[in-house]
């Protein structure tokens, strides 16, 4: 069944009309995709002749960490149950000061609870500037305020305030802080707190309609529960489901009926964790845990223990073949001045995580690359990191193949 509107492919430079063609969805008018500059038209278009789940009122393509976006069509009763859990978990609504993609749920959710609460959002241009988004939280008048942020932003906003007093304060007078889309390592948590941050973390994703469990608790009426280790959740913010793609729709989201016989609506997350006092801990992705030396071994978890480790805050794990033990995880580092070393990261990871942990090799990069949301982009590291490993063994003459900017000349035989 198609949509009873066409869907609007909105330019998110154009915020007047990228905001009025919201509110208009949110009414019940024809459903919205926000496209950002360089989208390629093909894709739009395929995308306005695809057959949209009846109710559609926004379509977002996901951020593509795997390396393939997929595009979710969201109703409107789930935004407004999104934006209005957050609010209420927040003491109200405020103002929003908008430094992320608008494409992507994180960005456009902000727009959302912006557009519901009827208090126009204050946007930061230009690439993540921490002096400019300081200094346009300054002029926001409102009497909460409010900002969303990624975690490699907060890290850089902490920098500034630890040198920049009147940062430091411009900081501490936001009412929340919204941190998501990747974990945010205990060290990032203990510097906010010391500057009097008023630190949330999210998690949800663009299926959820954005983030719907806050430091661990649901927000609103979201449910959730662990099934063969993995995160599931359930609420009103669930999506309708990807266009076009009714299999994967099938596969992610099911219907089981609970205890009084009632049909509830689940969605698989792919990620794992558990459930402690009620709180719950995301420990990683399902799909990244590597069998190493018949061990499995979460690439996350490794990242997790790295990033806790002075200078290596910025660590990614990737999976590697390895002859003898089958998969290895190497990392890549963006470089940090006073880094402890390598080898001292290494056997702290095999302490912590056991051998099969312990990483072949390390290297280096002036910046890791990443996705439009701040999310490292796995897939052109890894595709890097493969161009780098084939450089080595050309130049060992077909010999090992490991970039080892920072690795301990002893590794192999202790491992």
């Amino acid at each position: 069944m198609t949509a009873p509107h066409g869907l609007r492919a909105i330019p998110t430079d154009d915020r007047a009309w990228l905001m009025a063609a919201l509110g208009d969805a949110l009414a019940g008018g024809a459903p919205v995709l926000p496209v950002p500059a360089g989208t390629d038209p093909d894709a739009v278009a395929r995308l306005q002749e695809a057959e949209l789940p009846a109710g559609t009122a926004l379509v977002v393509r996901t951020s593509g960490s795997s390396g393939v976006p997929k595009a979710v069509a969201l109703e409107a009763s789930a935004l407004r149950a999104s934006a209005d859990a957050t609010h209420e978990r927040f003491g109200g609504p405020g103002r929003w000061l908008v430094s992320l993609p608008a494409h992507l749920i994180s960005g456009i959710q902000m727009l959302i609870r912006s557009e519901i609460a009827g208090l126009p959002p204050v946007f930061v241009d230009g690439p993540f500037d921490p002096g400019a988004l300081l200094a346009a939280a300054e002029t926001m008048e409102a009497e909460r305020r409010y900002v969303s942020l990624v975690p490699v932003q907060l890290s850089r906003l902490l920098d500034l305030a630890d040198e920049d007093r009147d940062a430091a304060d411009a900081l501490a007078r936001f009412d929340a802080v919204l941190v998501g889309g990747q974990s945010v390592s205990l060290v990032l948590r203990r510097r906010a707190h010391e500057r009097g941050v008023a630190l949330r973390r999210s998690y949800g994703m663009t299926e959820t309609a954005g983030g719907c469990v806050y430091d661990g608790v649901e927000i609103g009426d979201t449910r959730v529960r662990i099934r063969a280790g993995e995160v599931q959740l359930a609420g009103p913010s669930l999506a309708l489901g990807y266009v076009g793609d009714p299999a994967l729709t099938a596969e992610r989201f099911l219907t089981e009926a609970d205890r009084a016989g009632r049909p509830v609506r689940w969605y698989r997350t792919g990620d794992a964790g558990e459930l402690l006092g009620g709180m719950l801990t995301v420990t990683g992705r399902l799909d990244r845990v590597i069998i190493s030396g018949g061990v499995n071994v979460s690439l996350d978890e490794i990242e997790r223990v790295a990033r806790e480790l002075p200078g290596w805050s910025t660590a990614v794990a990737l999976a590697v073949p390895d002859p003898e033990w089958g998969e290895r995880a190497g990392l890549v580092v963006e470089t940090e001045p006073g880094a402890l070393p390598f080898a001292e990261v290494r056997a702290a990871l095999r302490e912590r995580l056991g051998a099969a942990a312990a990483p072949l090799w390390a290297t280096e990069t002036d910046a890791i690359p990443r996705l439009a949301g701040g999310k490292p982009d796995l897939a052109a590291l890894t595709a890097w990191i493969g161009r780098v490993r084939d450089s080595f063994r050309q130049a060992r003459g077909g010999g090992p193949a490991d970039p080892a900017t920072r690795r301990s000349p002893n590794e192999e035989e202790n491992a």
